[in-house]
């Protein structure tokens, strides 16, 4: 189902494409009388051809009760920093204050996983495509924290926090911060 909802978005990008940006000028240009070329009648076909495509593998994803999903491969570092999202930390004490760590990305959607998520707002379910690309930009961004702590020597990031806003409709911002922070050795 997710090569032929590949295949379906490509169909559709690149009729979109064809038509808007040669198609279009084409026509302007030389204002046929008669009949449009095969090569436009073939983008048409590809934009019409691919929305159904897409929506028919959105339909039977949904019909069969859970969508497809590819699992994302955790890209976290190794690393000696512990994180945690209190002030504290069980057990230990902090010695010294680094200072602000943070971490920023920016992601975006290919335009054909952005039909394919328009799809599942018709149908409803889980929009896959941005739990993805979010889940992607969450990792990256921390890792960027992460390695702004290691370069000041932390043994921890407290406080962490996630912020995310939307650049445009199909991008989103994502920033992770906390404080950096020197632990005493843990009590036993």
């Amino acid at each position: 189902m997710k090569i032929l909802r590949l295949v379906g978005s490509t169909a559709f990008v690149l009729g979109l494409f064809t038509t808007i940006f040669v198609g279009m000028p084409w026509y302007v240009y030389y204002q046929p009388a008669e009949m449009l070329p095969w090569w436009l009648k073939i983008a048409v076909y590809g934009i019409m051809g691919g929305i159904v495509v897409v929506l028919l593998t959105v339909a039977v994803e949904q019909r069969k009760g859970k969508a497809q999903r590819e699992e994302l491969e955790p890209i976290e570092p190794e690393t000696r920093i512990l994180l945690q999202n209190s002030t504290e930390v069980p057990g230990r004490e902090v010695t010294e204050t680094l200072g602000l760590v943070k971490g920023h990305t920016i992601f975006a959607i290919w335009l054909g996983r952005d039909i394919s998520a328009l799809m599942r707002l018709i149908l409803g379910g889980e929009l896959i495509e941005y739990t993805e690309m979010m889940g992607r930009a969450r990792e990256v961004a921390t890792n960027r924290m992460i390695a702004q702590a290691e370069e000041l020597g932390a043994d921890a990031v407290i406080n962490i926090r996630f912020v995310t806003t939307s650049v445009i409709a199909s991008a989103a911002e994502l920033l992770a911060y906390g404080t950096a922070v020197k632990l005493s050795n843990p009590t036993t």
